[in-house]
């Protein structure tokens, strides 16, 4: 089964794009993320409307923060990105009056909406400031750099 990394994706991007001077184009982006510029613009283009980021159009254009990262939660990109199934696990239905097959489905299902909403509330919790000063714990510690470019560099 393949994982969506959709949403660990686009939090790669936008903390990247703080360490960045000024806009970063998706070409750029699409280079360290090993994918095509279409695709960034695309899930950049989800957080436009929220109000998470600005495209500057022309030359020395490009995608830049609209918000403070404190006011960026892990739920509000999750949520801007759209639905999402975040669990894999599904319900049986091959027989729906089964009597069994209802009491299982109905375990199952209360208890993934019971993690789910578990989870959603900690994504609510972790801003993407928080997860900057973690980065920068970590850059400390390796004394490395965190230029787009040079971090990606295959």
């Amino acid at each position: 089964m393949r994982l969506n990394s959709r949403l660990s994706d686009i939090l790669h991007v936008l903390l990247h794009m703080a360490e960045h001077d000024g806009p970063v184009t998706s070409e750029m982006l699409a280079k360290a993320m090993g994918t095509n510029p279409a695709v960034i613009r695309r899930i950049m283009a989800a957080l436009i409307e929220p109000g998470y980021v600005r495209s500057e159009k022309g030359h020395g254009g490009g995608w830049t923060l609209a918000r403070d990262l404190e006011a960026i939660s892990l739920r509000d990109v999750h949520d801007a990105l759209g639905p999402s199934s975040i669990f894999a696990i599904g319900n049986r239905s091959e027989a729906p009056k089964c009597l069994v097959e209802q009491a299982v489905n109905t375990a199952v299902s209360q208890a993934m909406r019971e993690a789910e909403e578990l989870l959603l509330t900690r994504f609510a919790q972790v801003t993407l400031a928080s997860l900057r000063v973690d980065i920068h714990r970590r850059l400390k510690h390796k004394r490395g750099s965190l230029d787009l470019e040079a971090v990606h560099a295959s």
